[in-house]
Parts: structure tokens; C-alpha cells; sequence
């Protein structure tokens, strides 16, 4: 048991499932808010143009009750949040994909090829670390 536990305190402690579970706290915090959004802006904006209130729509079938207009509220609420998550990715593509280009740039431009064994090398050096030949300046 005490075998397990060690394990079980070994699982715990690793970074990813922390990260995993700070994800999701604040993945119900966001679902709140998404929720929040359709309930509260969207479905009103929509009940005005189109007198919708998806909410209110309901099947009844003996003494069923089917409330298929909570299902599309369900739906705009899925698209809502996965039309925010997709922008908040492209935005972080772009971010890092910009800090790569940085990256590379100031990698390049102190870094210099030796013409004769084609090692990479400071772009200050005078002769080249790896053969030892004398760079033109």
C-alpha cells in the first residue's frame, strides 16, 4: 500500500497533470462565461430579429417533455467556444511562430559558416575553431 501511494504522490507531483487540472478549472470558468454569452446576449439578439427563444421550444409527446430548443442553445454554445478556442490558437501560432523568426534572426546574425570546413562560427572570429583556417575579415 505503501508502494502505491508513493506512486500515486509520484503521479500527482509531475507538471502535466497539474497543468491538466488548472485546464480545466479554467476551462469551467470559461464554459461559464461562454454560456453566459449565448444565454444572455445572444439568444435576446436573436428573439428580437426573429421573435427566437430557442429555449422555449419544446416537444411534447404524451407526458414527455423533449426540449430540443436547450440542445441548440447547447450548439451555439459549442460553436461559440470552439470558434473562441480556434482564434485563441491562431493568435498563439502567430505569436510563436513570430518569436521563432526572432529567434532566427538574431541566431543569424551572430553566427557566420567557415568557407572551408562549413561549421558554423562566431561571426566576430578570425580563424575558424573547427580547422583552424584564417577567415578573410
Amino acid at each position: 500500500m505503501k508502494s502505491f501511494m508513493n506512486e500515486f504522490r509520484d503521479f500527482i507531483n509531475r507538471g502535466n497533470v497539474l497543468d491538466m487540472a488548472v485546464g480545466i478549472i479554467i476551462g469551467g470558468a470559461f464554459t461559464a462565461i461562454v454560456t453566459s454569452l449565448s444565454d444572455d446576449i445572444i439568444s435576446p439578439i436573436l428573439g428580437l430579429f426573429g421573435g427566437l427563444d430557442f429555449k422555449a421550444y419544446v416537444l411534447t409527446l404524451g407526458s414527455v417533455e423533449i426540449a430540443y430548443g436547450k440542445f441548440i442553445t447547447a450548439v451555439i454554445n459549442f460553436l461559440i467556444m470552439a470558434l473562441i478556442v480556434f482564434c485563441m490558437v491562431k493568435a498563439m501560432n502567430r505569436a510563436t511562430s513570430k518569436l521563432k523568426k526572432e529567434e532566427e534572426i538574431e541566431e543569424a546574425a551572430t553566427t557566420k559558416v567557415c568557407p572551408y570546413c562549413k561549421s558554423e562560427i562566431s561571426i566576430e572570429a578570425t580563424r575558424c575553431p573547427h580547422c583552424t583556417s584564417q577567415l578573410e575579415a
